[in-house]
């Protein structure tokens, strides 16, 4: 499956609508999604597109995918956990949630304290953050 099957289905029950249309049985572009899905095999529009993001390349940023196993640092603390969710964001970068082994305190205060034990971020191919620090640093860097 290419990267882009997704777009690549939309543009065929688009071509479908158009067929239809000039042969003198015009259909909404909903129905002609719901029957391309259909003549895919799937019962639907949603149960096809779930299914052809679900057949994509698992290797994502840096090859993470999920349940990895990662190490790094959050907020200028080592972490170390399991890659829970993974989901691109464009050409080059990835929302990914990672379940944490141990929690981990994010607040640099011994007045209180504030355990995460998962943390979110945006990353680029280089598992960095996009998000940084008020000192330059990314919030989260994987190893």
């Amino acid at each position: 499956m290419t990267v882009n099957a997704v777009k690549d289905v939309k543009a065929q029950a688009r071509r479908l609508a158009e067929a239809m249309a000039q042969a003198g049985n015009p259909v909404a572009l909903s129905k002609a999604y719901e029957l391309t899905a259909q003549a895919a095999g799937h019962a639907d529009w949603n149960t096809m597109v779930a299914a052809l993001r679900r057949a994509e390349p698992a290797a994502h940023a840096k090859g993470y995918a999920l349940g990895d196993a990662v190490r790094g640092r959050y907020l200028g603390h080592p972490v170390s956990g399991r890659v829970h969710a993974l989901r691109r964001k464009g050409e080059t970068h990835y929302d990914i949630e990672i379940a944490l082994d141990e929690p981990v305190d994010v607040v640099e205060s011994a007045a209180f304290s504030s355990m995460r034990r998962r943390v979110r971020a945006t990353i680029g191919a280089d598992g960095r953050s996009i998000g940084r620090r008020s000192d330059g640093v990314a919030h989260l860097e994987l190893d």
